[in-house]
This record gives structure tokens, C-alpha cells and sequence, in this order.
């Protein structure tokens, strides 16, 4: 199968869409396929396409919000690149800039067009409107999300059942919505994986000794991450055992008001700032942790979460419908409502050393299960079910024009 990606994210900008279109291009490639990917260049003017790894950038213009950019709509300098990869299948990752050039190519040269919808952008409004206007900013979003998804799209991939109701129940959006949660390459966070020389010379680096209980967060600096809750849990924890160390990886817009809070709080020596992580080596500081932390209400999946049991950490996840199936709680994690309660399952970790190794182990477990070549081959199962409708549609209409001249 040719098959194309056409996203706004992708390596080296990190986030999940990121993860995910990368991790679904290796292993689509690993079951044999040619895979294509069209995406933003850093550069806006600069066209760039590698034939050997088969990616395409466009040229992007900064937007103001974190690294990302917005490409032109439909460069006709690259459309005969494109048209040249005779592809069976486009999948768009984004709704706005690439996205709306994959649904203008799959028209124009009717090719079966399936669409993963990754954010709720409900939950980003306030990067728009600044706290103005927010019933008609997410009555917009649901408008545009209606117009992409139901109008477009042949086929729609959400990762949770979160967003999958968001768009059944609250969007009424009428297409088929496959629940395909993002697969990543669990093996490279498997202890077995892991060069034990870096790891103890990282330790080192962040001044981590063997009496420390580490709680790590990995993600963007930023409001709807909740990172103010987990600060002020940090001072709590800290008031019953000084020993507990919090790492934040990550880089964003409020970074240095979360230093400046962890400082007002009198909690600086216990909370690390580690800034942005390269993606290859983001499974090291994973392996320093004794237990992962989010607070985030705004996730679709939360691959740092699979990233983390990966690693044989212990997830604690705030509760959420993105992170159903994924942590279940006292099984392979723990899932908390409030301060107290996430406080109070820190402190029972750090003194149940039994309860801790069953839950490490149990995510380790789940992990497995999502991986990149089962993400690929349930992604195929939608791919197949567009081609197929497509041919049929073709067939059945050579048929018609066939009995029609026999009459």
C-alpha cells in the first residue's frame, strides 16, 4: 500500500502528534508499506524533500504559539512530487494548514482521504481569545471540527473513548470513528534497553542519590497542563519527607513562572527543571524515576503516560476518560481526584514497597500491548475499509453505465 501522512508536527518538534505520525510511519514501513509524509518545513521559503526516507516539507510560518507553523494551503511547486507517489490512501493529523492541503489533493485526485483527529481544541481556546469570548471561540472550534471531519473525511481515528463522544455526542458528527489508540516503540524504554553507564552519570548530573523517591512529569510548560497542581502537591510531600524529588521535562510558555512558583513555595531544591529533552534520550530520565505524575484534564491518550509504564514506572493520573484503558486503578497504577488523595498515594507508595513492585510490573505489562505494530495494523483495518468503499463506488458506477448501455 502508498500510503501518505500529511501532518504540522513531526520530528525533531516534539510533542504527541509528533510521536504518534512518526511511530505509525516506522511501523507501517516495517509491515512492508511505502510510506510518504508531508509536513512543515522550518523554513518559510525553503521547499525540502528527502527521496531516500520519502518526507516532503513545505515551507512554514511561525504562528506565535510554541514552534509551530503554518504552511501554505496548496503549493503548486510540490503538487507533481506528490502526484507522483500514486498514493492509495492520504491520513491527515491536523485540521489547519497541511490538513487542508491533504483534503484539497485527495479531492482533486480522488484518493480515499482518513482522518486523525488528535486535539480537543476546546481546551487551547484561551491561546486565541485570552480568556475572551469563550463560548463563541469553542462554538467556532466545534463548527470547524463539524466541517473537517464530517464533510471531508471518509473515515475518522480518535486514540479515547474521550474524544470519541466529544464527537459523537457533542458534535453529532455522522462518519464512522474508529477508536485506535497511538502505539509507541515500547522497547526502547525497557530496562533491558537501557545503557546503565548514562543512566548513572545523569544521576549524578541532577544530584540524585539513593535515598531520593523521584516523581517525574514530562510535558509542555503550559496552563492546561495542571503543572501548578503538581508544585503544590511537591510542597506538601516535601513538608512530610524531604527525600521526594519532582522532575519536570519539558519546555513552554510558562516555564519561568513555574520556576518562580516552585521558588515562592520554598520547594526549588526539590524540583528540577530539566528543559527540553531530546527525544532519544528521553527514556533515561524515565529510568531515574520511581513514579510518573500528570494532572492534565486536556489530553486526548497521553503517550508519556505508555512512555512511562514502559519504563516500569508507576503512573499516577489524574481522573480523566483519556486515560481509561490505559492506567487502571490499584492494577497498573493509580488514579487520584484531588491533592489529598495524590499526596496520600505518593506517601503509601514510598511505604509499600510490594504494592509499588506490583503495579511497576503490571505497567510494564500493559505497555505491551501498545505498541507500534498493533497501532499499525488497526490503523491498516481502517485504511483498507476506505479503499475498498472507494472501489466499490467505482466498480458499482462501470456497472451502472454497463446495464444502462445494454438497455
Amino acid at each position: 500500500m502508498r500510503i501518505g501522512l500529511f501532518t504540522d508536527s513531526y520530528p525533531p518538534f516534539i510533542n504527541g502528534v509528533s510521536t504518534s505520525v512518526a511511530m505509525l510511519k516506522n511501523a507501517l514501513e516495517k509491515k512492508g508499506h511505502t510510506v510518504y509524509v508531508v509536513t512543515v518545513n522550518n523554513s518559510s521559503i525553503k521547499y525540502d524533500y528527502n527521496e531516500e526516507s520519502h518526507i516532503l516539507k513545505i515551507p512554514g510560518v511561525p504562528i506565535g504559539l510554541y514552534d509551530y507553523r503554518l504552511s501554505r494551503i496548496y503549493p503548486l511547486k510540490v503538487i507533481n512530487i506528490m502526484k507522483s507517489w500514486d498514493l492509495d490512501v492520504i491520513h491527515s493529523h491536523t485540521e489547519l494548514g497541511i490538513g487542508i492541503l491533504a483534503r484539497i489533493f485527495a479531492k482533486q485526485f480522488n484518493i480515499p482521504l482518513v482522518h486523525t483527529y488528535h486535539t480537543i481544541y476546546e481546551d487551547y481556546t484561551h491561546y486565541v481569545n485570552h480568556g475572551y469570548f469563550e463560548k463563541p471561540s469553542k462554538k467556532i472550534v466545534e463548527h470547524l471540527t463539524k466541517f473537517y471531519c464530517d464533510t471531508t473525511a471518509k473515515e475518522i481515528i480518535v486514540p479515547t473513548n474521550k474524544t470519541y463522544k466529544l464527537l459523537k455526542d457533542k458534535y453529532k458528527i455522522e462518519k464512522n470513528i474508529h477508536i485506535v489508540p497511538t502505539g509507541i516503540e515500547v522497547e526502547r524504554f525497557f530496562l533491558e534497553n537501557i545503557d546503565m553507564k548514562l543512566l548513572s552519570s545523569l544521576k549524578r548530573k541532577l544530584n540524585l542519590t539513593k535515598k531520593d523517591y523521584v516523581i517525574i512529569f514530562v510535558g509542555r510548560l503550559a496552563k492546561e497542563k495542571n503543572v501548578e497542581f503538581l508544585l503544590e502537591s511537591q510542597k506538601k510531600l516535601v513538608q512530610e519527607n524531604t527525600n521526594i524529588k519532582l522532575i519536570i521535562v519539558g519546555d513552554g510558555p510558562d516555564k519561568e513562572k513555574y520556576e518562580d512558583i516552585a521558588s515562592n513555595l520554598d520547594i526549588s531544591d526539590n524540583v528540577i527543571f530539566t528543559g527540553k529533552i531530546p527525544w532519544d534520550e528521553i527514556q533515561y530520565y524515565y529510568h531515574l524515576s520511581n513514579f510518573f505524575v500528570t494532572a492534565s484534564k486536556t489530553e486526548t491518550q497521553g503517550l508519556t503516560v505508555v512512555e512511562a509504564m514502559a519504563s516500569s514506572v508507576v503512573p499516577l493520573v489524574i481522573n480523566d476518560e483519556a486515560f481509561d484503558g490505559t492506567v487502571t486503578n490499584q492494577i497498573n497504577g493509580l488514579v487520584f481526584e484531588s491533592q489529598e488523595e495524590y499526596c496520600k498515594d505518593i506517601l503509601l507508595l514510598i511505604r509499600d514497597s510490594n504494592l509499588k513492585n506490583r503495579l511497576s510490573n503490571q505497567a510494564r505489562i500493559q505497555s505491551e500491548h501498545l505498541s507500534t505494530s498493533q497501532f499499525a495494523e488497526n490503523v491498516l483495518v481502517v485504511y483498507e475499509r476506505v479503499i475498498k468503499e472507494k472501489n466499490k463506488y467505482r466498480f458499482g458506477f462501470l456497472s451502472k453505465i454497463y446495464h444502462d448501455l445494454r438497455r
